[in-house]
This record gives structure tokens, C-alpha cells and sequence, in this order.
């Protein structure tokens, strides 16, 4: 028979429905449930490669973290990455199946409902409950045909579903209201409960309204969410991250700016740092000059040539060389780190009809985009340098992961780090360091997540301000383990788990 299910889908996007499937997996793991995360088609950006060197959603890694389970290609079968406003990459259990259209994904949906289907009754055959995840809104009717994310998805498990709403948008009655009414009779009776979520203020003054809403839908509000800053990784947007890091920032410590790309990629590869007390991190958005900084940024990137066309139209790449001048630490991540070399290469239109652009320069490196995609978890060393931030971090371990489409050249300066992919026996060079040692490109992904590797990091720039050494949680797992017990403890006070477990059939 297999597992027991639920659905949480949402009036619209960034409404909260990962963070409150994360919660719901921790909460059924700490009452003794084997549980798992499922969606089945994710649009995101910011990607995980699990164990086996297969792609996910990183919402889906997360959610898994919280079941306290290894991420599997299985909780998240369809991955789209866009790379412009009209155009994605189509991954599919993991691996790469090619760049599709808008219109021809749309298309293509319908073959793709065998690969749900059979993906999620393997899931459901190893766990107790399955918490299962919908994708923007099921209000969507131009999409209702041949959906397999929001009510198509719960008709496949059949799942009872409970609606999300957010309130902090405005408009949270008439968005849950609205969304139940325009369904069909037959999706709307799935729907068993709604959760008005990101609440701020006297909830006396929301009862009222709570009452008349559920005299209007028939179905009782499970709970009123508070807005709350626990971190849990950002599905597909940095907004709420960057929200938290506001709060936090102080301009007396270290300044740590991060490139807002158009395609910015793994955007979560940033958060070890801002555990670190003396941190101030900031993104410098589309149209805003870089300015003042300790550090800069280059992050991953869907779409690295067309970003690095805006990089320059914006005149990053311009004040960057001005701030390399003045030994400010310079660093890319995988397409950040594409950009900083001397050219950059297309020869096949793997991302355009632009087939070759120069760098920043400020890497002697080339690199060539191939159609071929590396997926791969990562761990080394960082080799022995002689200066800068390069020297501070030399022989420091650390791990992480590859997801890039390019093949990168040194061409005569120092590589950065040795790493050894998972599943390959021998050691190659990454990266690559300028001369003065505070110029850094690396093709891996999560590398801050390395405690000793961050700490040396940060407290090279702490030493360079006359700062006190880093003081913070370098132990990004534990840390990210507190936010999920503190994040369940909130759902479980705000939630009526009673309902919920009964609408599951616990």
C-alpha cells in the first residue's frame, strides 16, 4: 500500500510552501514517522547534486536534511532551470534531457507524467508519509492541462491538500478564496484546510476574518504562521535571504558584497558567511554601483555569458579591476569564475548565438562551454601559495560540489585547489589565483560550508580591517540543524497538528 500523504500547495509563489514542508518533515521525523520530501517539477535556479552526481531542487535537499535522510534523485524527477524568459534546461531524474521553449515544455508534460507517476510510488514504497510540495499556484487554469505539479499531482498520489496563503503580500483572504472558487469541483474537494502564513502583528485583530473565511470556504483555517527568520534554504529566490542578511548587517565589520546576476546560481553558497558575527554580506543589485567592499563576489550562473553582457552594461567589471587594484579580495564561483578569466568560449551555442567574449582579465584562464554538464560532489585542498588571502588558505580541506557546462584553462598562473570528484580515483587541479594571491576563481559550490576553510576566509579579511579574528558558528550543519528544530517548534505552536495529522490519516 506504501506511504500516507499530503500535499501543501500555495495561492502563488514564495508564498512559504517549502519552508512549510520543510517544517512538516521535521516535525513527523521527531514524532517517530519515516518521512520524505516529493516535487515533482521544480523551477529553481538553486540546484543540489546528491550523492550518486544526480541534479535536484535544492528545496527538495533541504526538505531531506529535515527528514534527516541523504537527498534522492526520487523526491524531485523534474528540475527546470531557466536560461532566459523563454527557454529552460530540462532536467529529468537527475540528469540532463536538453533545452526546451516555454511552448514546447508545455508539450512535452504529457510524456512526463509516466516518469512522475513511477518516481513517486518508488518513493512512496520506502517511507511512512510523504510530505509532497505543488509549484506557484493550482489557480493557474491556463496551465490545467496536462499539470503534473499542483492538483494533477494530487490526483496522481491522491493527496489531500492544504492551501498556503501569505499574508505579508496583502491580500491573503481574497488570494485563498479566490484560488478554491476557481477550481473544479473535484480539485476543490481535495482541498481539507488552508494556513494563512508570514502573519505579523495582534492575531486578535485577524480572528474576525478568520471566521468569516471559513464560513465562506467550508474548511477551517489549520493556522496562523508568524513571520519568522529561521533559516531554511531558499528554494528559487534570494529575496527572503537577503531580507534576513539586512536585518543583521552591520557596516563596522567586514563587507562582504555578492553580484546580484540576472541567472544567479546557489545563491545559498553565501550563507555560511553571514553566521560570522563581524559580517556584513550584501548584494549589490542590477544598476547599483559596487563601491566600497572587503570583498567581492562573482556568483554561479545559468547563463554565464548573457550575465557577464549585463556585468559590463551595469560597469561591474569596471569597478571590480579598479578594486583588484587596490588588493580587495576578488572571487568567482563557477560562472564567477568564468567571468574572471581572459575569454570565454561557445563554439557549439550551448548558451546563445554569441560564440566568444572576453573576461574580466583578471584570471589568465580560458574557458569552453560544452554541451556536456558536470555533476559532481567535490572535496580537496587548497594548494600552497606564497600571498594573500590564497596564502591564508593554503592546505585548508574542504568539500562541495560541481554543476557547470564549461571546461576552464589555466594558462600559465597558479591553480587554486586539488579536489577529487566523487566516484573518480584521480586528483585535478581547480580554480586558479592571481599573482597577488586576492584574486580566487573555484568551480565548486558550497565551499564555505568547510568550517576551517571559512574561518581562515574571514579572518584574513578581519586581519586586513585591524578587526578582531572571526568569531561565529562554523559548523554549518549543526547550525542548520537548529534552525530546523527551532523552525518545527514554531509550526508545532501555530498549527493545529491534530487536524493536519488527522487530514494525513495518522
Amino acid at each position: 500500500m506504501g506511504a500516507k500523504c499530503i500535499m501543501i500547495q500555495g495561492t502563488g509563489s514564495s508564498v512559504g510552501k517549502s519552508r512549510i514542508v520543510t517544517g512538516l518533515c521535521r516535525i513527523l521525523k521527531e514524532d517517530g514517522f519515516k518521512v520524505a520530501p516529493f516535487k515533482a517539477q521544480n523551477m529553481a535556479l538553486n540546484s543540489y547534486i546528491t550523492r550518486e552526481g544526480l541534479e535536484i531542487g535544492r528545496a527538495q535537499a533541504t526538505q531531506a536534511e529535515a527528514c534527516g535522510l541523504e537527498p534522492s534523485v526520487l523526491m524531485n524527477p523534474v528540475l527546470l532551470k531557466p536560461t532566459s524568459d523563454k527557454n529552460c534546461q530540462v532536467i529529468i531524474r537527475g540528469k540532463v534531457y536538453g533545452n526546451l521553449s516555454a511552448m514546447d515544455y508545455h508539450e512535452f508534460k504529457a510524456k512526463l507524467k509516466k516518469v512522475v507517476t513511477e518516481t513517486y510510488e518508488e518513493l512512496k514504497s520506502q517511507y511512512d508519509v510523504i510530505v509532497i510540495e505543488g509549484a506557484g499556484s493550482p489557480a493557474e487554469i491556463n496551465l490545467r492541462e496536462n499539470d503534473l505539479v499542483n492538483m494533477g499531482m494530487a490526483e496522481i498520489a491522491d493527496a489531500p491538500v492544504v492551501l498556503v496563503g501569505d499574508i505579508d503580500k496583502g491580500g491573503v483572504f481574497a488570494s485563498l478564496y479566490g484560488t478554491i472558487m476557481i477550481l473544479e469541483e473535484k480539485e476543490r474537494e481535495r482541498i481539507k484546510g488552508v494556513i494563512i502564513n508570514k502573519f505579523r502583528g495582534d492575531i486578535k485583530l485577524l480572528e474576525p476574518g478568520i471566521k468569516m473565511l471559513e464560513d465562506l470556504i467550508k474548511r477551517p483555517v489549520l493556522g496562523v504562521v508568524p513571520f519568522d527568520h529561521s533559516y531554511i534554504d531558499e528554494e528559487d529566490n534570494p529575496g527572503f535571504e537577503m531580507y534576513r542578511l539586512k536585518l543583521k548587517g552591520s557596516r563596522e565589520g567586514v563587507v562582504i558584497k555578492i553580484l546580484l546576476l540576472p541567472h544567479i546560481s546557489n545563491f545559498t553558497d553565501f550563507v555560511p558567511l553571514s553566521n560570522f558575527e563581524n559580517a556584513s554580506i550584501e548584494y549589490v543589485r542590477p544598476g547599483q554601483s559596487i563601491g566600497d567592499a572587503d570583498a567581492v563576489i562573482i556568483p554561479g550562473t545559468k547563463n554565464t555569458i548573457g550575465d557577464f553582457i549585463k556585468v559590463r552594461e551595469w560597469g561591474w567589471d569596471g569597478e571590480i579591476k579598479e578594486l583588484a587594484k587596490k588588493g580587495t579580495v576578488i572571487m568567482g564561483i563557477c560562472g564567477g569564475f568564468q567571468m574572471l578569466g581572459k575569454l570565454i568560449k561557445d563554439p557549439h551555442g550551448v548558451e546563445g548565438d554569441i560564440r566568444e567574449i572576453e573576461g574580466i582579465g583578471l584570471l589568465d584562464v580560458e574557458t569552453e562551454l560544452l554541451g556536456e554538464k558536470v555533476t559532481k560532489k567535490a572535496a580537496g585542498h587548497v594548494l600552497e601559495h606564497e600571498k594573500g588571502l590564497a596564502a591564508y588558505l593554503s592546505n585548508s580541506p574542504f568539500e562541495g560540489y560541481e554543476i557547470h557546462m564549461g571546461r576552464t584553462l589555466n594558462r600559465g598562473g597558479s591553480n587554486f585547489s586539488m579536489i577529487k570528484r566523487k566516484g573518480e580515483d584521480e586528483h585535478l587541479p581547480d580554480g586558479a589565483v592571481d599573482e597577488t594571491g586576492n584574486i580566487i576563481g573555484t568551480y565548486v559550490h558550497g565551499i564555505f560550508e568547510s568550517g576551517e576553510f571559512t574561518k581562515r576566509f574571514m579572518n584574513y579579511l578581519c586581519e586586513r580591517k585591524g578587526l578582531k579574528q572571526a568569531g561565529g558558528n562554523i559548523d554549518f550543519r549543526r547550525f542548520k540543524e537548529e534552525q530546523f528544530n527551532n523552525w518545527a517548534k514554531i509550526l508545532r505552536q501555530c498549527l493545529n497538528m491534530d487536524e493536519i495529522y488527522r487530514i494525513i490519516g495518522l
